[in-house]
């Protein structure tokens, strides 16, 4: 055993239809560019859909499935298509931008990238969003920060799922971080966690396969702890850690929402015509440290150091940040992304709405 993340269901890999990873993204492109996108945001979007397919557990529901969820929230006017990267002020360090309900996912590219450039001038840059809407993974708008040689963190509020410590009402969002660091190696490592104790796609990933969860992930309507994740699906999120989670939740409102004058706790989602989350992106450029292959030569070391650990009973090594991620994507490179049937089924309906070729789809790509 190499992981203590949730596996249920996912023997039931091996039954699925396989697609073609570059096949996948390309069918993602078009699909984007058909809702009304510019060939350049569509690749962005479609690449963040896929970053999140390759790397994470289904569950999290962060791929390639969200681009139903993409088509109806564009068609319902949530999402507003070429909307200004408006930079309300800045300085040589920072800037403060307005999003004005733009795709999430282009905004937070566009912000980490003014985030770097600002690091290569002051060695940290640091670009807080408002007016945005969903991002997707915070580790894509992370891991952005390694073609420019920077450690990348990005930071999100979100709808509110999670209740204040000692209460059941949701109050604060899973408000999750990402943080990416270059290694000189294979891989680099990245973190990307909610700060609740699961959210609600694995609960419903559980749900749908008459699978019960364990009792710290969420509360149900009454306050109660509960095993069962429809229950825990009508309830409030209980953070990691406990009232550890939510007060890294709290402090990420902060650093989000509150700070920029943007929406925070509450607000995000509550209106559907304005979804108002807010972003926060840093970006550390090393090279005003050290120069890089030292820095390299340091973080191989470090890694080295929590990989000699004496093995926990049940495991057979130590992973670090990253490194399950990066097997997960090279298999799924090399062997075809495994989609459950009625996913494929929903995106060539998705492919016929929008009159996108998904006969890739359709022929499962790869078997």
């Amino acid at each position: 055993m190499t992981t203590a993340l949730p596996t249920q269901g996912m023997g039931a890999e091996a039954d699925m239809p396989r697609v073609d990873a570059q096949a996948l993204e390309r069918f993602g492109v078009a699909c984007f560019e058909a809702m009304g996108l510019t060939s350049g945001d569509a690749r962005i979007c479609a690449d963040a859909l896929m970053q999140s397919e390759l790397r994470y557990h289904p569950g999290q529901g962060q791929g390639i499935r969200r681009l139903v969820a993409y088509r109806d929230r564009i068609a319902q006017g949530r999402v507003h298509l070429g909307a200004p990267f408006e930079i309300l002020k800045e300085s040589p360090a920072l800037a403060l931008v307005d999003a004005h309900n733009g795709l999430g996912s282009v905004i937070g590219r566009r912000a980490m990238d003014l985030a770097c450039e600002k690091a290569a001038v002051c060695g940290v840059g640091t670009v807080v969003v408002r007016g945005s809407t969903h991002y997707g993974s915070s580790s894509v708008h992370a891991r952005a920060a390694l073609a420019h040689g920077h450690v990348g963190l990005a930071f999100t509020n979100a709808g509110p799922e999670m209740a204040g410590w000692g209460g059941r009402t949701p109050v604060v969002g899973t408000n999750p971080w990402g943080i990416a660091a270059p290694t000189g190696g294979d891989f680099p490592v990245v973190l990307d966690i909610a700060l609740t104790t699961a959210g609600k796609g694995m609960m419903r990933f559980l749900a749908d396969r008459g699978q019960s969860m364990p009792r710290d992930w969420a509360l149900t309507p009454e306050g109660h702890e509960t095993d069962d994740p429809t229950s825990a699906m009508a309830g409030a999120l209980l953070g990691i850690g406990q009232y550890k989670g939510v007060g890294l939740s709290f402090f990420t409102d902060v650093l989000t929402g509150v700070l920029s004058g943007g929406g925070f706790g509450t607000t995000p989602y509550s209106d559907p015509s304005k979804l108002d989350v807010s972003h926060t992106f840093v970006a550390y450029d090393v090279a005003w440290f050290m120069p890089i292959e030292t820095f390299h030569a340091r973080m191989q070391e470090f890694i080295a150091m929590v990989k000699s650990s004496d093995l926990r009973p049940g495991f057979d090594e130590v992973l670090v940040p990253g490194e399950l991620e990066h097997r997960r994507e090279t298999a799924k490179r090399a062997d075809g992304v495994p989609l459950p049937q009625r996913e494929v089924d929903d995106l060539v309906r998705l492919g016929a709405d929008l009159g996108v070729d998904a006969s890739a789809l359709r022929a499962g790509g790869r078997q």
